[in-house]
């Protein structure tokens, strides 16, 4: 019988989510802009930079999983991977060519995409209802990502290696928290025999074998890549169109999952998973239209509302699908199931999202007297048909009644 967990263990959880989140938020929805100012990278360069975290999330989490699955205790394996973090976060501080930048950023990445699935399988194997109990623990790294977006933004950081810092900085926080903090969490698995396929991480694949589980391994490889193009490129976007402090307005998509993170609960009880995801799916082809046509002047609002639907277009979509892999794997392989949509959505489908987007800019990008002239218009406007096919794609394919249910007693 799994009870819930005490209120103090709920509050190191939490901790746990806002500095995990700190650590991922500093960098990601700016290292673009940096590469693409500071040090004059391409498009295709900058969205190459951005990909390492989706071949991270290729590569890392099946082994990982096994690790914390049956050999080591969960906080363990994180502390390891948090001290890598620190380290490779000087290194990219001195980083200057795309060689450099690129084979540092994807050990990094490597060492902390991990983690997103370990924090979850975590919080996960403590909770009698994840449905109800994990929304408010997960709601503290959406905090964190808000508070850390807007020190960056306010100390204007976006074009600096001050993200860096602050990257490096937060890893440390977060070994000190596995090791000091966090509940002793031992492999769920240990004993189980050991062979080739899991060694490889396929242990995850048999529940492909699922009907509705297998559609929606495809709707989360599908629905990641139009959502790539807002991770790689809104930021640039925005500072290049004249947005003052984009960094801290980005933070309002924070604010606004906040939000749908308190009303998650509620919607799991009155809508599929099904409906969810298309709904998430809706509210991406909406804000790239509203990206498209938006403005620092007059069309400033489209703007905000673009950045407000970031809520229900990552919530309904991520919290959703960790939620139902977890209801939907055995209980011995729930941290290889995380592992596994993570390899899906940070994955695969990122990967290919951003490889798309970085494409994408320098299709639209031209020069004019000697000056670099980018299409963004056009650019969101393919982004927006792009996640409109892929939802029409979704509808037609992934199909089930199946919702978030509390653990069985």
């Amino acid at each position: 019988m799994v009870s819930s967990p005490p209120s103090h263990v709920k509050l190191r959880l939490g901790v746990m989510m806002f500095v995990n989140y700190v650590v991922w938020g500093a960098w990601y929805v700016t290292i673009t802009n940096y590469l693409t100012t500071a040090l004059h990278f391409t498009g295709t360069q900058a969205g190459a930079v951005f990909g390492t975290a989706s071949i991270a999330s290729i590569i890392s989490p099946f082994f990982i999983g096994l690790i914390a699955d049956r050999y080591f205790a969960t906080e363990k394996v994180m502390a390891v991977l948090y001290t890598l973090c620190a380290v490779l976060m000087y290194l990219m501080t001195r980083a200057t060519t795309f060689p450099e930048v690129y084979g540092i950023m994807i050990l990094f990445c490597l060492c902390y995409f991990p983690n997103v699935a370990l924090t979850n399988t975590m919080a996960f194997q403590l909770m009698k209802d994840p449905g109800r109990e994990f929304p408010p623990i997960r709601l503290m790294g959406t905090l964190g990502w808000i508070f850390i977006t807007l020190a960056v933004g306010f100390m204007k950081w976006e074009g600096t290696t001050g993200q860096f810092w602050v990257t490096l900085a937060a890893s440390l926080v977060m070994v000190a928290i596995s090791l000091g903090l966090l509940p002793h969490t031992p492999p769920k698995g240990k004993g189980t025999k050991f062979n080739a396929r899991t060694a490889l991480g396929l242990d995850a694949l048999v529940m492909m074998k699922q009907k509705a589980f297998f559609f929606f391994a495809i709707a989360s490889v599908l629905a990641c890549i139009p959502l790539t193009f807002y991770f790689s490129f809104t930021n640039a976007y925005l500072n290049e169109v004249g947005v003052v402090n984009a960094a801290g307005k980005m933070s309002l998509g924070q604010m606004s999952e906040v939000v749908m993170m308190l009303l998650m609960p509620v919607i799991f009880r009155y809508f599929s998973v099904r409906r969810i995801i298309i709904l998430g799916l809706v509210c991406w082809v909406v804000r790239y239209l509203l990206l498209a046509y938006g403005n620092p002047g007059s069309g400033m609002w489209m703007f905000y509302i673009a950045i407000l639907l970031h809520g229900a277009s990552y919530d309904f979509f991520f919290m959703t699908g960790q939620l139902y892999t977890d209801q939907e794997a055995p209980p011995h392989l729930r941290n290889a199931a995380q592992g596994f949509i993570v390899f899906l959505t940070y994955g695969v489908g990122m990967l290919v999202g951003s490889l798309l987007s970085g494409s994408a800019v320098d299709y639209f990008t031209h020069t004019e007297a000697g000056k670099v002239v980018r299409d963004w218009h056009s650019f969101w406007l393919s982004s927006s048909g792009m996640a409109a096919v892929i939802l029409v794609m979704i509808v037609l394919t992934f199909r089930t009644n199946a919702r978030i249910q509390p653990k069985p007693v």
